[in-house]
């Protein structure tokens, strides 16, 4: 089944480039552009595998780079920017830094979390801060506190983005519920929601959802957690373009105007990720990756969650 068509309210693919962007970006609600490639970091640990990702990143046009508190290199990726942007000729301004508020820092500790990820970065703002998990870490997965603690949590987000230290603000990991329930309390509505996505699993209410309501809807784990870089079809369909096939992956996604964040610490890897603009892939095999939805998650679920 395809997936329903955005309504005018919704994020719009950009063409223009965000300040030096070589690449496409969207259209948030907030009136700032997010670019639709970004150097996601989960996993990479370490100062040195840190600066080596990003540095490969910037050479190959990246400008948005999404860590979180859980990730634990915060620190590192601040430094790593620093020391790298000048050398790129570039400045604060010409990137988009993403975190996220940790399942730990659900609620009470909201403002704490926040403000930790800022002093980590060594940023004045941060330009995308999510609430990571629906949870709370220590809870049940469907006590009752949960739903208390996400309010919570996106006040404080909302004060903060009012001060300008969250330039936009948003969520990872809802489900329409958890999304319907934010935005029939909220004051701002979420800029972004981040969610697993690919073509076996199409989001298709969320992506409806996002698209009525004017959220920005933004893929993680695009290559299925690597599963799918060996699906037949998936291959099959790289072969004939002569491309690897977490490029085909990708660029299913960014053909529908959905950002993504792929993630490795090897530089080769990292400029091939990079190059999925240059190509297109036709209504056929769109069509054909899109007939593989099946509901399958390779992560996190969260349709537990109270």
């Amino acid at each position: 089944m395809s997936d329903p068509q955005p309504s005018p309210s919704a994020p719009t693919l950009s063409i223009p480039p965000i300040h030096s962007s070589p690449t496409p970006s969207v259209l948030l609600n907030t009136g700032a552009r997010m670019p639709l490639l970004g150097l996601g970091t989960y996993r990479l640990r370490g100062p040195d595998e840190i600066l080596q990702a990003v540095d490969a990143a910037l050479s190959t046009g990246y400008r948005s780079f999404d860590t979180a508190s859980v990730y634990r290199n915060e620190a590192d990726l601040g430094r790593a920017l620093r020391l790298l942007l000048p050398e790129h000729g570039l400045s604060r301004a010409d990137v988009f830094i993403t975190s996220k508020l940790g399942p730990k820092d659900q609620g009470s500790r909201a403002r704490e979390g926040a403000l930790r990820s800022l002093e980590l970065l060594d940023l004045d703002y941060i330009d995308l801060y999510l609430i990571h998990w629906p949870g709370t870490q220590g809870l049940e997965v469907g006590d009752k506190r949960n739903p208390e603690n996400r309010a919570q949590s996106w006040a404080v987000l909302e004060e903060l983005h009012a001060q300008g230290k969250l330039r936009a603000i948003g969520v990872s990991n809802y489900t329409p519920g958890h999304m319907k329930e934010l935005l029939e309390g909220c004051c701002v509505t979420p800029a972004v929601i981040q969610v697993e996505f690919h073509p076996r699993l199409s989001q298709g209410e969320m992506r409806h959802l996002c698209g009525e309501k004017g959220v920005c809807f933004q893929a993680y784990s695009s290559l299925g957690t690597g599963s799918l870089l060996q699906d037949p079809l998936v291959v099959q369909i790289a072969q004939g373009y002569g491309l690897t096939t977490a490029q085909v992956l990708l660029r299913w996604a960014v053909q529908q105007g959905v950002p993504v964040l792929p993630k490795s610490s090897h530089p080769t890897r990292v400029a091939e990720n990079g190059h999925v603009f240059d190509f297109e892939l036709t209504a056929e095999d769109m069509e054909r990756l899109g007939g593989m939805d099946c509901g399958q998650k390779y992560c996190w679920d969260p349709s537990q969650v109270a």
